[in-house]
């Protein structure tokens, strides 16, 4: 089923995100000024953007976005193996390696423990609500773009649900190709 386009699910924002997404020239600009965007809008703490490698199983969060310094940034520039435990550990990426749906968790501390594992996200992680964007072409996991909220839940609305998947959709064929020209 298709969804909605982002402008008509959002007329004045929608707007703001297809000119950042349409005059970026290159993911480099792109994705610095995408991040903060859909911190904003979504009033989150922070938004990063993990970038995979499916053919090498290479991965980096390359973006990183945070509201206040006190927020931890998440930020890689080397690409780095996915240990094999990886998807063991983390049903979220799991689910992305497999093609599933793009995960909207309201509570880490609520959420079902076949949605996620509450102490590895506390670990690795340590946000209270997030969602965890997949961003997949042909059947494969190129990134995860990562919205969270520290401290409290958060309830993800409908309509924010759709503005994010439809921001997947939009900056997939460029993920994909800013993955695959890091490796040409």
């Amino acid at each position: 089923m298709n969804q909605p386009d982002i402008t008509a699910a959002m007329p004045t924002a929608g707007c703001a995100y297809a000119n950042i997404i349409e005059s970026s020239p290159t993911p480099d600009v792109l994705f610095p000024l995408l991040l903060p965007a859909v911190g904003e809008f979504l009033q989150c703490d922070r938004c990063f953007l993990y970038l995979h490698n499916p053919q090498m199983n290479l991965g980096k969060v390359a973006f990183c976005w945070v509201r206040t310094p006190d927020v931890p940034t998440i930020y890689s520039e080397k690409w780095e193996p996915q240990p094999l435990s990886f998807s063991d550990e983390d049903p979220m990426f799991r689910a992305a390696l497999h093609g599933k749906p793009s995960i909207f968790v309201e509570d880490v501390e609520t959420a079902d423990s076949e949605v996620l594992n509450r102490k590895f996200e506390q670990e690795n992680f340590g946000h209270r609500a997030l969602i965890h964007a997949h961003i997949q072409q042909d059947g494969q996991l190129w990134g995860v773009l990562q919205p969270c909220i520290f401290g409290h839940p958060r309830i993800w609305t409908g309509y924010e649900r759709v503005v994010i998947n439809n921001i997947v959709q939009k900056i997939t064929p460029l993920t994909v190709d800013y993955v695959k020209s890091a490796f040409d």
